[in-house]
Order: structure tokens, then C-alpha cells, then sequence
């Protein structure tokens, strides 16, 4: 009993070191200090490996995917993106990446690689949403909760060899690993949702200080939670595995009355996210009607044709047109016709003609 208590003991201790900032005395309110301050989470993966693994990440997701090539859409996007990550916490370069899909999502992986579906900037009626997405996945960066988290199911792993040669009875080890299957998952998914909390703390400090009104991430939450009330089951998918539940924006609308002095002014928008945003319409639509275009080949119903090569529609009967589909229509002469070959009276060879 006493080695499974140290054994737990040891396990919340690591889980409680990996979830504080490398520097303890460094405040994560303090907006002037941004830049300054270190708010990663601890973590046995070195910043260089994280990266190392982004990439690989990134250069499957780039084949995978369909990356936008427009160059004036994605220099707008990375503006943003650049002057948000020299505003926030983030230690690495930050690369961003559009991809063309309807669906309004971002995400990024370890190491600084981000990316923007094009359902985002079209949703966004403004520069400041664009950017308050953006600002709280450069927050999951600048933590480096991905590493985090990694070092957490690396621990865990880890902590559970020593279990094997712990006298136990059958029932007793059962209970063990039924706790450890069921309890673990529930572990991860509370601390993603702390996470996604933090990284909400964190890009609403970033909006802020890059001169953004970081209400309007606030107003983009009402906005997606909005559309799922109209239309059940349409949640965007930046928020399908942690939707933007009542107590996170709660949290949010706290932290911009207590830690973010408000300002005389700030950027809402700008022409040039105006013009991106028509621009994207404009290729997005043209795309829509090459693919119209471009939908295939077209049978067409074979003509046979006859020895002299002509075809058979174009030797019908006269007043026939070369249009019709129908099949030919066999008709009997009159004997008594003048223009029947077949009729002897019109036969010159007839000796009874002469």
C-alpha cells in the first residue's frame, strides 16, 4: 500500500510540474510584459524536436490537403498572423497556411504551423474576428500544449510498469486498470479543455495588444453559437471537440473587464481585409463554374454509318431530318409511279416500251 501511495503521489506531481510555466514568477496578466514573459508549459520534448515534428506534420497535411495558391489572399493572411505573433508569447517562427475548405476551422500543430480554412475569413465580418481566431491558436503555440500534453501520456505510460510487480490480487489489479483506462482519458480531456481555456486567455492578451478590440472574438463565439441554434449540427468544426460553452466566454468577458484596459480606439477593420475577402468570393466562384464545366465527358449516341461512309441519317427518305433519332420508316412505291426504278413501263430496255 505505501509504495501505491508514493507511486500516486509521485504521478500527481509530475502531472501538477508539467502543467505549470517554465518560470513560475512570470504573470500571465500582465499585458505589458508580453514578449517578456515565459508562459510554457513544461515538458520533456525540446523546442527543436517539437518543430522537427510539426513539419513532418505539416508536409503531410500540405499533400493532403487543398492549399489555397492565391499569393494576395495568403500575404493578407500572414500579415495578420506575423504582426499577432510579434504581439504575443510565441518563441518559434509562425507559419500560416489557407486552406480551401467551406468548413470554419484553424488548428496548429507543434511547432508553429498553422493553419486557416477559407469558411473562416468568409464568416468573419471583420478583421478583428479573422484575427481573435487567429490569435488563440497562436495561444496553444505560444503554451506549447501540444508538447504538454505529450510529456503527460509519455508519464503516464511510463507510471504504469511499476504496477506489474505490485502484489496484487485479480480483482484488486482489474480495478487498477479499469481506473487507469477510464480515468486517464477523462484526465486529457479536462486538461484540453483547461487548454482551450488558457489559449483563450492568452489570444484575447494578444488581439489586445497587436490593437484589436478583443470583444470581437467574444462576438465570434455568439456568431457560430448562433448559427448551431438555427441549424443543429452545423457547429464549426473550430469548436466541434471543445464548443464555446457559456463558462469559457464568461471567462473571456471577465478577463477583458479586469486585465485589459480598455483603449480610445481600435482596429475593427481594414480595406484591405475588405478586398481579400471579395477576392476570395471571386475565386471561389470561378472555381465553382470550372468545376461546372469540367464535369466530364459527354456520351453521344453512335450514328452507324453506310458503305460509302455517309451516314445512314443523311440517306433517309426526303424530308427526313439528319436530326432525327428515330429509326428508319420503310415505305411501298406505287407501281404506277414515273420515278419508280422497279416499275417495267419505266425500263428503256423493255422491248415492249419501244
Amino acid at each position: 500500500m505505501r509504495k501505491r501511495g508514493s507511486l500516486a503521489l509521485l504521478l500527481v506531481t509530475i502531472l501538477i510540474w508539467t502543467t505549470i510555466p517554465a518560470h513560475a514568477d512570470d504573470k500571465k496578466d500582465d499585458v505589458d510584459d508580453i514578449g517578456n514573459r515565459n508562459v510554457a508549459h513544461k515538458s520533456i520534448i525540446s523546442q527543436e524536436k517539437e518543430i522537427a515534428i510539426g513539419k513532418q506534420y505539416a508536409d503531410q497535411i500540405d499533400k493532403q490537403a487543398k492549399i489555397l495558391k492565391d499569393p494576395v489572399i495568403n500575404e493578407y493572411v500572414n500579415r495578420v498572423a506575423q504582426n499577432l505573433a510579434r504581439n504575443s508569447d510565441l518563441k518559434i517562427p509562425l507559419t500560416i497556411k489557407v486552406i480551401d475548405d467551406p468548413a470554419i476551422n484553424a488548428f496548429t500543430l507543434p511547432g508553429g504551423f498553422m493553419y486557416l480554412n477559407t469558411g473562416t475569413l468568409l464568416a468573419a465580418d471583420e478583421e478583428d474576428q479573422v484575427a481573435g481566431v487567429i490569435a488563440h491558436e497562436i495561444g496553444h503555440a505560444a503554451a506549447r500544449h501540444w508538447a504538454s500534453t505529450m510529456t503527460k501520456a509519455t508519464i503516464l505510460q511510463f507510471s504504469m510498469i511499476p504496477l506489474m510487480f505490485i502484489p496484487m490480487t485479480y480483482a484488486v489489479y482489474m480495478g487498477v486498470m479499469e481506473a487507469y483506462m477510464n480515468g486517464v482519458p477523462m484526465a486529457f480531456l479536462k486538461f484540453s479543455r483547461a487548454d482551450e481555456k488558457e489559449a483563450d486567455f492568452l489570444g484575447l492578451q494578444y488581439m489586445y495588444k497587436a490593437g484589436y478590440d478583443p470583444n470581437a472574438f467574444v462576438a465570434f463565439f455568439g456568431k457560430v453559437m448562433d448559427e448551431e441554434r438555427h441549424q443543429p449540427g452545423s457547429m464549426a468544426k473550430v469548436f466541434a471537440d471543445h464548443p464555446p460553452t457559456p463558462d469559457r466566454i464568461i471567462a473571456a468577458e471577465e478577463e477583458i473587464q479586469k486585465i485589459l484596459p480598455k483603449k480610445p480606439e481600435y482596429l475593427v477593420s481594414t480595406s484591405e481585409f475588405d478586398d481579400m475577402k471579395a477576392r476570395l468570393s471571386t475565386v471561389i466562384s470561378q472555381r465553382k463554374r470550372q468545376k461546372d464545366t469540367d464535369s466530364g465527358p459527354t456520351l453521344r449516341k453512335h450514328e452507324p454509318k453506310n458503305t460509302d461512309g455517309t451516314s445512314t441519317a443523311q440517306s433517309g427518305q426526303q424530308g427526313t431530318s439528319s436530326d432525327d433519332d428515330s429509326p428508319p420508316v420503310l415505305k411501298r412505291r406505287d407501281p404506277g409511279d414515273t420515278n419508280n426504278p422497279n416499275n417495267p413501263n419505266n425500263n428503256p430496255n423493255n422491248p415492249n416500251n419501244n
